[in-house]
């Protein structure tokens, strides 16, 4: 079973405009459309597309100007920043999935013990929710992997060393553009490998919620045992 997540609406949007920021050699001050722009592009209803925006605009990526001449642009560009376009240009190329698992598997010890240092009583909120969003998708392997991802994300989330989550965050956007999703209902097998995984998950974001670091470095071996293509 593919065990890669997929995106969001708003996630694939905000990477097809970094995309564009790459592919265009776009650099600070230059324009990216507008929302409607992006809405007529993508088909998404201007939520989405307002929600992907939002994302960028926090990431640092992009600015909005009001008015007359105003829209999306292309904000000036920190380390961060560049540190994802820089990924963003050779996915596809050199890149592979393989390549983007090994990467992911070697920064998850190193991002989950700095969520556990560092995770706050409102992340440690979001974090339940998502372990709850998985669970409730036990039934259906697309909601499955959608949750997943999420709950990754949300870990993610919580470092404070911002490119540790952009290359980490990379990857996992790697890894699910190149993996075939799954759809339908699991079958008998897979419905126990479902639940073997949320039982992983429930103990790593119980570690994190503790802020025991060694109880989430034996959580992470557990997570890893069973290497999958998406998480």
């Amino acid at each position: 079973m593919a065990t890669t997540a997929p995106p969001t609406r708003a996630q694939a949007l905000l990477e097809r405009i970094e995309s564009s920021i790459v592919e265009r050699g776009l650099t600070r001050g230059d324009a990216l459309g507008t929302l409607e722009h992006w809405r007529a592009e993508s088909g998404f209803a201007r939520a989405t597309v307002s929600e992907a925006v939002r994302i960028l605009v926090d990431r640092g990526a992009v600015e909005i100007r009001p008015g007359r001449g105003g829209g999306i642009f292309v904000a000036e560009v920190g380390p961060v920043v560049r540190l994802r376009h820089t990924l963003l240009s050779v996915h596809g190329e050199a890149s592979t999935v393989a390549d983007a698992i090994a990467i992911r598997e070697a920064l998850e010890p190193l991002l989950v013990e700095d969520a556990t240092r560092h995770r706050s009583a409102r992340q440690l909120r979001g974090l339940t929710r998502a372990l709850e969003a998985l669970a409730a998708a036990r039934g259906d392997r697309d909601e499955f992997l959608r949750a997943n991802w999420e709950l990754h994300v949300a870990i993610a989330g919580i470092t404070p060393n911002e490119m540790l989550s952009a290359v980490y965050l990379t990857m996992l956007g790697i890894i699910n553009e190149r993996s075939e999703s799954a759809t339908g209902q699991p079958g008998e097998d897979e419905a126990a490998y479902i639940g073997h995984r949320i039982a992983v998950h429930r103990e790593l974001v119980a570690a994190i919620a503790e802020g025991d670091v060694q109880r989430a470095r034996l959580a992470v071996l557990a997570h890893a045992a069973e290497p999958t293509a998406g998480e």
